[in-house]
């Protein structure tokens, strides 16, 4: 049996939340899966919230090598995930990716079947064994079909094909510049013509997600990599004996991999600014687990914008936002001094993080602002101008 609170520990000993470690850039972006990347600076703050001395430039260096790789993934959203795990991770998403973009009515518009597509995407990999922009694939498209594809067409057939983003020399590598896009090449190539390679390979993904989050039910599996619940189902019956089967809170039927940390649910966990689309809080059906329920519509936005988030004692607490050069913090519950100064803490190193990239980062998602619900609002670090209560225009928190 395990209760909640030793569930969100597990979760958060795993992901390297419960104390930061002396790791290499690549092998903790292995250990983390898969890091939430369609927000270019949002794979740096998770690995500066789980890694001591964590220098951007090792991102930089591992995403410019290819040691690092960046691609449309799980939950058909854009991750960077370490190389030697691209060719599997997009075998296991092949049936999603292919429902989600081929099925997809802007590209069945088009009038190009599932059938033309797989031509045109193993063209499109010759195409893109140097880097190419969007543009330039556009317009080779366009004279192999003999007429223009769809923008929005051509977005599903680019976002289908295992294309990877190739970072320019813009703050985070992808902030800035042109899309511009490379086959995958060698090892890091997934076998899309194996009818068999997606039944092989989600048993590896679902094994590597719980041993960086786990322990989880068959629902969380699904939700995790957005795959359908029968194929997460048939993977854990491929893995068996492979895998713990754990009583979860309320009876829930939860599995994990032997030996993985499951530490007291009373152990400490340091206050943490966790960075727009997190892993951890899009990781679980149940988001319980890390993110209270009733602050779960204020921090994932009706739009699927997922707020940068305060984490207090293992906990979703509120957001932060950066505004005229310091850190404005927003809790939705009151919060003890100690917790403010450990998020001041945390402050500090994050301003001197940011400050030569994108000193007013996630800037274009202020407009949520105005519909927060009644909090605290501090200035940090060392700020008291502001650390009275506040009202804003949105609602209470139900």
């Amino acid at each position: 049996m395990i209760t909640g609170d030793e569930l969100n520990r597990a979760t958060l000993a795993r992901q390297l939340l419960l104390r930061r470690e002396a790791l290499p850039v690549t092998e903790a972006v292995r250990r983390l899966v898969a890091l939430q990347a369609q927000e270019p600076a949002s794979p740096y703050l998770a690995l500066w919230n789980r890694l001591t001395d964590f220098d951007l430039a090792g991102l930089d260096a591992a995403l410019a090598e290819r040691a690092v790789v960046k691609g449309t993934l799980l939950r058909v959203t854009l991750h960077a995930v370490h190389a030697g795990d691209y060719a599997v991770f997009r075998e296991a998403m092949e049936p999603t990716l292919r429902a989600s973009r081929l099925g997809d009515p802007r590209f069945r518009a088009s009038g190009l079947t599932a059938a033309d597509a797989d031509a045109l995407v193993s063209e499109l990999l010759v195409q893109a064994g140097q880097p190419r922009t969007s543009a330039e694939l556009a317009a080779w498209l366009e004279a192999r079909l003999g007429t223009p594809l769809d923008p929005a067409a051509w977005r599903m057939l680019r976002q289908y094909a295992p294309l990877l983003h190739t970072p320019g020399s813009g703050p985070w590598s992808f902030a800035g510049h042109k899309h511009t896009f490379v086959a995958p090449a060698g090892d890091c190539r997934p076998a899309l013509d194996r009818q068999d390679a997606a039944a092989i390979a989600l048993p590896v993904l679902i094994q590597r997600y719980l041993a960086a989050y786990g322990p989880a039910s068959v629902a969380d599996m699904a939700q995790f990599a957005m795959v359908q619940r029968a194929r997460a189902k048939t993977a854990v019956q491929t893995l068996g004996d492979a895998l713990d089967r754990i009583d979860g809170p309320d009876g829930a039927v939860l599995y994990d991999v032997p030996g993985a940390p499951r530490p007291a649910g009373d152990t400490p966990a340091p206050p943490r600014l966790l960075g727009m689309w997190d892993s951890v809080l899009l990781a679980y059906h149940d988001r319980s687990r890390v993110i209270p329920p009733g602050l779960r519509k204020h921090v994932i936005r009706i739009n699927g914008d997922v707020l940068p988030v305060l984490l207090v004692d293992g906990y979703v607490a509120g957001v932060w936002r950066m505004t005229g050069g310091q850190v404005e913090a927003t809790a939705f519950q009151p919060l003890a001094e100690q917790a403010w100064d450990g998020l001041a803490a945390e402050a500090g190193p994050l301003l001197a993080l940011t400050a030569d990239r994108d000193p007013a980062l996630y800037s274009r998602f202020g407009h949520w602002w105005k519909k927060l619900p009644d909090g605290e609002r501090r200035l940090l670090p060392g700020s008291t101008a502001r650390t009275d209560e506040f009202r804003t225009e949105g609602p209470s928190v139900g």
